[in-house]
């Protein structure tokens, strides 16, 4: 997930990216699938979204190569990327809190 990170953030340089936070990661058990999940920090409209999916899902490859050099990996996983809601939620669930707090 550290390199991953690492990756993004330094030596991809598509646009469409931009600032994101890899939130998490998870290995099938057959090890043949990374899924990545990442938020971009703040609520995301469908269309930014959508571009950064497409600009991850462009880079996967790169990813891939770059992880197998560098971890000396037999096998590496394909790298699939999902955007990760749970961050929204979360600040979706604060602004209902606050409202109503402010209601009172």
């Amino acid at each position: 997930m550290e390199e991953v990170s690492r990756l993004l953030l330094l030596e991809v340089k598509d646009p469409r990216i931009g600032m994101i936070t890899v939130t998490g990661a998870v290995l099938s058990p057959d090890k043949k699938r990374l899924r990545v999940f990442y938020n971009t920090g703040k609520i995301a409209n469908d269309t930014s979204v959508e571009e950064t999916q497409k600009g991850l899902s462009s880079a996967s490859g790169f990813v891939r190569s770059s992880l197998a050099r560098k971890l000396s990996l037999k096998r590496t996983p394909e790298i699939v990327f999902e955007y990760d809601k749970t961050l929204d939620y979360g600040e979706k669930i604060d602004k209902i809190l606050s409202d109503l707090k402010d209601e009172s």
